[in-house]
Order: C-alpha cells, then sequence, then structure tokens
C-alpha cells in the first residue's frame, strides 16, 4: 500500500510542477542549401539557394542572392540568372540536356563571413524509356466491398523497363496543369532492382504480384474531361536514396531533422546541403472519363 502511495505522489509531482526550459544548442555557421535540377526537357532550369536556418529560427528562410550558377558537361557551360522577383532562384534560358551524359552544376557564393566560396555538384543524366505506352485509372480491389475502397482510383503506368539496374523512375502527376507531387515527400520511386528489363505492370510482374500503382484519386477528384499527366524521370539512385533520407528524417522530433543527418551529393563535404540531380524525361497523357 506505502509503495503504491509512493508512486502516486512522484506521478503526481512530475505532472504537477512544469517550467519551461530554453535547451542552449550550439550553433554553428550557417550552410548553403541548393536544391536544383537538369533535365533533358526544353525548358527553363532552375536552382534554388537558400541558407540554413539554427533551431530556434527553422522558419526564418534566408536566401542565397548574389551568386554565380552555372552547370557544364565540360564542352558547354549554361549559366542560371537570378530572378528579380524571386531572390535565391536562378534560372537558365530555355534549354535541353542530353541523356548520357554527366553534368556538373558549379556555385560561387560571396558573404561578408566567408568571402568567396566555392560548390559543385555532379549527377549523370541516365537514359530512359522511349516511351510510355499507357496510364490507366482502375477502381482499388485492396478491399472489395468496403464502401470507403470503392471511391479509391489507382493509377497505373505501363511501359518497357530499360535493363539497367541502377536506373531509378521518379514519377511526377499533373492534374488538370496542377502538380499534385512537386515536393520531396509526396515524389513516388520505382527501383527496378531485380525486376530491371521487366515490362511494368505487364504479365511477368503480375506473375509475381508486382502491380505498381503510382497515385491515388478518390472518386470525388474525378471529373469527366479531366486531364492527368505522368512524368517519368529516369534518376539516379543515390538522388532515391537522398529523397528517401528526407522523408526519414521528417518526424515529429525536430532534433533528427535535416541538414546534418540527411545525405548530400554538394561538395565541400560538410559546407553544404541539398540535392543536384540530372534526370531524363519521358511524359504521357490521358483525360479521364468517367465508366458508363
Amino acid at each position: 500500500m506505502k509503495k503504491w502511495m509512493l508512486y502516486i505522489g512522484l506521478a503526481f509531482a512530475m505532472f504537477s510542477c512544469r517550467e519551461e526550459i530554453m535547451i542552449d544548442l550550439e550553433e554553428g555557421n550557417p550552410l548553403i542549401g541548393v536544391e536544383g535540377s537538369f533535365t533533358d526537357e526544353y525548358k527553363r532550369h532552375e536552382v534554388i539557394l537558400s541558407y540554413t536556418a539554427d533551431f530556434y529560427h527553422a522558419g526564418e528562410i534566408k536566401m542565397v542572392t548574389g551568386a554565380k550558377v552555372a552547370v557544364t558537361d565540360g564542352v558547354d557551360t549554361i549559366p542560371f540568372v537570378e530572378q528579380s522577383d524571386q531572390p535565391g532562384h536562378y534560372l537558365t534560358d530555355s534549354v535541353a540536356g542530353r541523356k548520357n551524359t554527366l553534368y556538373k552544376l558549379l556555385v560561387e557564393v560571396y558573404d561578408e563571413i566567408n568571402g568567396v566560396k566555392q560548390y559543385y555538384a555532379e549527377s549523370y543524366m541516365k537514359d530512359n524509356v522511349e516511351e510510355i505506352d499507357s496510364i490507366v485509372l482502375k477502381r482499388s480491389s485492396i478491399f472489395p466491398g468496403v464502401p470507403m475502397w470503392d471511391t479509391i482510383y489507382m493509377l497505373y503506368p505501363y511501359f518497357q523497363s530499360l535493363p539497367d539496374p541502377s536506373i531509378v523512375y521518379m514519377i511526377k502527376i499533373t492534374e488538370d496543369s496542377i502538380p499534385m507531387n512537386d515536393t520531396l515527400l509526396r515524389v513516388t520511386s520505382i527501383p527496378m532492382a531485380g525486376y530491371a528489363g521487366y515490362y511494368v505492370n505487364g504479365p511477368e510482374m503480375l506473375e509475381n504480384n508486382m502491380e505498381i500503382p503510382v497515385a491515388m484519386m478518390t472518386e470525388s477528384e474525378l471529373h469527366d474531361g479531366k486531364r492527368i499527366r505522368l512524368d517519368l524521370l529516369s534518376i539516379p539512385s543515390d538522388y532515391m536514396m537522398f529523397v528517401f533520407n528526407v522523408k526519414m528524417a521528417m518526424g515529429s522530433n525536430p532534433m533528427m531533422g535535416p541538414p546534418t543527418n540527411v545525405m548530400t551529393n554538394i561538395q565541400p563535404q560538410g559546407e553544404a546541403v541539398g540535392w543536384f540531380y540530372a534526370a531524363s524525361v519521358v511524359s504521357k497523357e490521358m483525360i479521364y472519363h468517367p465508366p458508363h
């Protein structure tokens, strides 16, 4: 009886006394954060530069302005120009990269603390499939007869994958011209290790119970004439691991979050965070019509 009284007394003491404590965290100098890509689409490519913030100012993003940014394949050098209406956002003119080419990002930053500092990253633009044969919306069969799941549709791509097991296919979805998974936390990827060379969602994969949906939509989201575009990016496997790292780091504990425990390909090591990747892109569009 006395033991239970002691436990109750301790619990009451623990939960009745609350005092806010400010933990003094040792913070280093801000690092450069890089978010950028270069593809074989004919368009304006973008690199975004910012500084990391300390623990108590994580929501205050300071952009890196006045930087010199370019990408090169060793022969041609393509400059990125900072946008006057978007500080820290650097864009090329409309240009297209080439598959099976190594691209190097070059960034030069000046600040009053460090003077001129140079950063760089390399990424090899992998080959990609010739085309996506089709994309199909099918009513979910995960829990047949369950009312909630009867209103769910899955999106499936059909294409002949390449025999290279190091290629990862990353999926981006656009609905009625609105990007639906344009953030790292929402992007979908299809690693093909062990299945490289298979026809995706074809008979071989179905024999192995490997049908792969890449998006989920509810019946209420669909309307007659809805345009759905699927972009299939062939990305290097290290970029997929970076995306996975970011997703795993975004937990409820802020002490476990970026940047220190998330991998990066921005050099010099330990002086920058983020990723620069090169990718080949193939697209397919469908127009949804409800079944009669």
